[in-house]
């Protein structure tokens, strides 16, 4: 796993974003993207649209997959994540939104199934984009997730419904089910990038990057991913033991390896 611990969000999203940069053009323009909703990816989606614009990223043949979506939420609810997406990541990024995926949160029983042959028939997903919950969540994975889980219903934790009551009216109004990958979903993408700001997320941090794999915190199966990279800022850094030297390995890291920042 490569943790690259940033000085605030902003820097979090711009070296964030140039990891994403590096792994596309590697691929070529017809890269497969998983993008997460949230407020963590926002600043790395800005960035990402700034390289885009320069020219310095071509997504002109590029696709998307949403990691999740609610249960009963129309399309146009301004919180769907069909909406969501739209808003922050295909219109910014210049997607075509006939490539762009999202869980069929109107269909729950068969949406799973359908999502994973969507994926595969894509050619899987080339670098995947995470948040994380401040109780070790991705995606919608919550804590006691099978590790193997692939996409499929969840019942939302009350925390996390409370977590994202602020984007709603009031708490009633958050879905109680939702549409999620898998975390063997999301362990089947070639990359993970992951990103996380502020104090709210260093328990989540040291207990997925230096704790055990446990199905209590699910982000901790990207230990077992051959190509993850947390990007942090110091404050979610605060609380892992190694992280002098998460530092001092970035800091020397070969003329290859580096980023173009």
């Amino acid at each position: 796993m490569e943790i690259i611990i940033c000085p605030d969000e902003a820097q979090v999203g711009v070296y964030a974003a140039a990891k994403i940069a590096k792994i596309a053009a590697g691929v070529g323009p017809k890269v497969v993207l998983g993008v997460a909703t949230g407020s963590s990816p926002l600043t790395t989606y800005i960035e990402l649209a700034k390289l885009e614009k320069a020219g310095k990223l071509d997504l002109s043949g590029a696709s998307a997959f949403a990691l999740d979506e609610y249960v009963g939420l129309p399309y146009t609810h301004p919180e769907s994540y069909h909406d969501v997406i739209r808003r922050t990541v295909t219109e910014p990024l210049g997607i075509d939104p006939a490539k762009v995926s999202v869980p069929d949160g109107a269909n729950p029983e068969t949406a799973g199934e359908a999502y994973e042959a969507a994926i595969k028939q894509a050619g899987g997903v080339d670098v995947q984009i995470l948040g994380i919950g401040a109780n070790g969540h991705v995606g919608f994975n919550e804590p006691g997730s099978s590790l193997a889980s692939r996409t499929r219903i969840k019942t939302l934790t009350a925390k996390t419904r409370e977590d994202n009551a602020r984007f709603f009216d009031s708490l009633d109004q958050v879905p109680t089910h939702c549409i999620t990958q898998g975390l063997g979903t999301i362990l089947d993408a070639r990359h993970v990038v992951l990103v996380a700001n502020g104090a709210g997320k260093a328990d989540a941090i040291a207990a997925i990057a230096e704790g055990p794999v446990s199905s209590m915190w699910p982000g901790s199966v990207l230990q077992l991913h051959q190509y993850a990279t947390l990007v942090i800022d110091e404050a979610a850094a605060a609380k892992l033991t190694h992280q002098d030297y998460y530092r001092q390995i970035f800091s020397t890291l070969p003329a290859w390896q580096r980023l173009d920042v």
